[in-house]
């Protein structure tokens, strides 16, 4: 019964590795259902700037053609694709189980020359200051929702999840309902981390949105 699940608040948050038969050692690629070719490659290559790095047929459906996009940093987002399947750009229902958004890194010294760009393009967004991170979410050709964040400080990648577990303790000590920037910050001092912080525009929280 559901009235009988602990609920989210029950369960510790660390950064240490839980006692589990295994344990991942990253993202290697996230596979969605894209539409066409044509559409899927002029919205990941040629507005986000995603290289196209491999193309094949779909091993388990050879009616699908599978595209390869490098997200950046070698980690790969795929999209099976039809040239007969339209786009449809309404926005997407998500169920259980289902896909919110995907969130891309992007460069915070070119933040606003990003946030042109979309204008540039015609594409919709939303600007938000997430507190520990810094957004823009628009949607592609399909009414995924994409979200562009960067972090507020050149945190190194392997203190990440450790950073963020002491600012969430920190924002419980503070009584706060989310982490905001003064909790990153409190953390970092914390950790003895002299992480460099970006310049990047003022905007609302989005809370409640």
């Amino acid at each position: 019964m559901a009235n009988d699940r602990r609920p989210a608040d029950d369960f510790e948050v660390t950064s240490d590795l839980p006692d589990s038969p295994m344990h991942t050692t990253g993202t290697d690629h996230v596979t969605l259902i894209g539409s066409n070719a044509e559409d899927t490659i002029e919205f990941y290559r040629d507005l986000l700037g995603m290289p196209l790095v491999l193309r094949q047929p779909n091993l388990d459906d050879p009616s699908q053609t599978h595209l390869f996009f490098d997200s950046g940093d070698g980690r790969i987002v795929t999209f099976f694709v039809n040239d007969e399947r339209d786009s449809d750009p309404r926005p997407q229902r998500t169920g259980v189980g289902g896909v919110h958004h995907l969130s891309f890194s992007i460069d915070p010294e070119r933040f606003v020359e990003i946030r042109e760009a979309l204008e540039d393009a015609g594409r919709g967004y939303n600007e938000f200051d997430r507190g520990i991170f810094h957004s823009l979410y628009t949607q592609d050709h399909n009414g995924l929702v994409i979200e562009l964040s960067t972090d507020k400080w050149a945190i190194p990648d392997d203190r990440r999840g450790e950073v963020l577990a002491t600012a969430q303790r920190i924002r419980e000590e503070d009584g706060a309902d989310f982490a905001e920037e003064r909790h990153l910050e409190a953390a970092l001092d914390e950790l003895g981390i002299d992480a460099e912080k970006f310049d990047l525009p003022d905007a609302s929280a989005g809370a409640g949105v």
